[in-house]
């Protein structure tokens, strides 16, 4: 997540030097260009992250049961619910890609126009269900922490202090 973070800071870096007051880009084509390259970037930056997603949506979603109202963040719910549309997507789109990959003719390999338009055109559609994952994905990381530092309901009930006024007899 924290690679997709920079992407995007290169990217709004990027947009704001290259765009006019309106957001229209000076050359469409360089612009077009490296916001291609964006999607690409930002996808296989989420590559290390794809298998392990709806595990660590679940898990938040247990820890988030567990945590006091005190304790919880009122935007944690929208989010993990956009992390788990934005996923839901993702998964229908690459199985597209695989499909339109799977069809391509047997002379369409990454470097050939073929190939690279097709996954292009992925990487395009994915990208603002990735960008979700980018903006939203550190509340998996909140959650977890403030899951951590409260109190189990697991650990054994303290032990009520003696009082000062009783005496326990020594052991002989």
């Amino acid at each position: 997540m924290s690679d997709s973070k920079k992407i995007l800071d290169a990217w709004d870096a990027y947009a704001d030097e290259h765009t006019d007051l309106d957001g229209w880009p000076y050359d469409d084509h360089a612009y077009g260009l490296r916001a291609s390259q964006r999607d690409a970037d930002t996808a296989e930056a989420f590559e290390s992250l794809r298998y392990g997603a709806r595990h660590l949506l679940v898990t938040a979603e247990t820890q988030l049961g567990h945590l006091s109202g005190d304790t919880m963040q009122s935007r944690w719910v929208y989010q993990l619910g956009v992390l788990h549309a934005a996923l839901d997507r993702l998964e229908q789109l690459q199985e597209q890609w695989l499909e339109t990959r799977d069809a391509l003719p047997a002379s369409a390999k990454p470097g050939t126009t073929a190939f690279d338009d097709a996954l292009a055109e992925y990487h395009a559609e994915s990208w603002s269900y990735l960008d979700d994952w980018a903006t939203h994905g550190k509340t998996l990381r909140e959650i977890n922490t403030a899951a951590s530092k409260a109190p189990s309901p697991l650990a054994p009930a303290p032990i009520p202090a003696l009082a000062a006024d009783r005496r326990v007899p020594a052991r002989k």
